[in-house]
């Protein structure tokens, strides 16, 4: 009988491990099969900026979550934020899957921020016709930084900068003497010469083409391990920015910044010179708000925006004024503030010489605005000369019809659609056209009109 229990009691310990052993089995094992490798792509083109650069940074996360074989991203920029630089850096050199960047298509640049983005990378390559290089401040007009803010502020900024060049080409085995002539000297090469300097890795005319070559190079990521790339059949899927990245990275365009400045000008001139009319001090108000997030996010100098804003008050001025000259000083400032809009030697950025509000945008727009203002300002002069036509200086002149004789001590005519009581110095016959000679009150002078 107890052989039995036994028996019992051990096929009963027997199932449960069974069981026990079939439950951490299959929560061990893969819900489904792994899918097939892929590779994240992400873009970035214009300024490296807040916006631009959280969503670089966000790419790499996802790409990590994703599962991703690699990350690609296609670099077109002139530079931008040196902190948002940094941030993507950063996230770069401590990324788990391998980062591809691609500079293109042909055209294309890695200016200044950029290049410490491409040096980042694990592997880099360059389509034909693209330059990577420029990563020495400016000032406006091109001058070095030790004019514009002195020796010591100038070799500060200047030996920082290369140090974190020369760190990044080093940790990735690319070659540190040009990141640091790229600093000092605003070395610039194109993608060819790029190659020969180890600069970058490839040149390739294609996304696809980049990651043909690549397929099979061993690559080491954060953590020192070693990745084998495999992106020749790996299918690409791109990773979209999100809707406050986008938006932040579309206000950081100099000539938005300066259209959204000159509008919000005029709308809010426009409400305070006309109460109540609501919409100029709406849109006036948006623009506003959004000039601002725009200038957050963009070295901008606020001596410009003085400026443009006391253009802006000439060229309304001249509306009452007429005299011609302060619509010209209006324009004359709204292209200085236009000039001296980006500050390029903001230490915190990094920008090729090509960053800067285009002529093309803002002497056309000036010229827009004072041409509108004279017009407006020539058909109010017209204006101002023609007879009053409205209230009671407007009767003056206009003809009419007596209802019923009109004497020195009144009568009644018919004028403008409308009866009045009038009055003539000499009596009038009912019938007879009459026109008006002056208004008191509710009464008319009137003359009989001659045939």
């Amino acid at each position: 009988m107890r052989e039995h229990v036994d028996r019992r009691s051990w096929r009963h310990h027997a199932l449960w491990g069974w069981l026990v052993a079939l439950l951490f089995m299959g929560l061990a094992a893969p819900a489904a099969p792994a899918s097939p490798s892929f590779v994240a792509r992400c873009e970035l083109e214009g300024v490296v900026d807040t916006g631009s650069g959280a969503y670089l940074t966000d790419c790499v996360k996802r790409a990590e979550d994703g599962g991703a074989s690699a990350l690609l991203v296609r670099l077109d920029t002139p530079g931008g934020s040196l902190e948002a630089t940094r941030a993507v850096v950063r996230a770069f050199l401590g990324s788990r899957v391998p980062v591809l960047v691609w500079v293109g298509p042909s055209g294309a640049r890695a200016g200044s921020a950029g290049v410490f983005i491409a040096l980042a990378s694990n592997v880099s390559a360059m389509a034909p016709g693209t330059n990577i290089g420029a990563a020495h401040p400016v000032g406006m007009k091109g001058e070095d930084v030790e004019q514009v803010g002195g020796e010591e502020l100038a070799r500060k900024l200047e030996n920082d900068t290369v140090a974190f060049a020369e760190g990044i080409a080093q940790q990735r085995g690319r070659n540190p003497e040009w990141a640091a002539a790229a600093v000092r000297d605003s070395a610039s090469v194109p993608a060819d010469r790029a190659v020969q300097l180890h600069v970058v890795e490839l040149i390739a005319p294609t996304e696809a083409a980049f990651l043909t070559a690549v397929d099979g190079r061993r690559v080491q990521v954060a953590g020192g391990d070693n990745v084998t790339l495999a992106t020749r059949e790996a299918r690409v899927v791109s990773l979209e920015p999100g809707l406050s990245q986008r938006v932040v990275h579309a206000l950081a365009q100099p000539s938005l910044v300066y259209l959204l400045f000159l509008v919000a000008a005029l709308g809010l001139v426009a409400e305070l010179s006309h109460p109540g009319a609501v919409a100029p001090g709406l849109i006036g108000g948006v623009a506003l708000v959004l000039a601002l997030m725009a200038s957050a996010t963009l070295p901008v100098r606020s001596g410009a925006l003085v400026l443009m804003l006391a253009g802006v008050g000439l060229i309304v001025a001249e509306l009452f004024v007429t005299s011609g000259l302060l619509g010209v000083a209006g324009v004359g400032l709204l292209i200085l503030g236009g000039v001296f809009l980006m500050d390029r030697f903001e230490p915190d950025w990094f920008v090729e010489p090509s960053f800067r509000l285009s002529w093309g945008v803002m002497l056309p727009t000036a010229l827009v605005l004072a041409g509108s203002a004279a017009f407006i300002a020539y058909r109010s002069a017209q204006t101002r000369r023609l007879p009053q036509r409205g209230g009671d200086a407007g009767l003056v002149g206009e003809s009419g019809t007596a209802l019923a004789p009109v004497t020195p001590s009144g009568g009644e005519v018919f004028v403008h659609g409308e009866r009045w009581r009038a009055v003539s110095f000499t009596p009038i016959r009912e019938g007879a056209r009459v026109v008006v000679r002056a208004v008191e009150g509710l009464t008319l002078t009137v003359a009989e009109s001659m045939p």
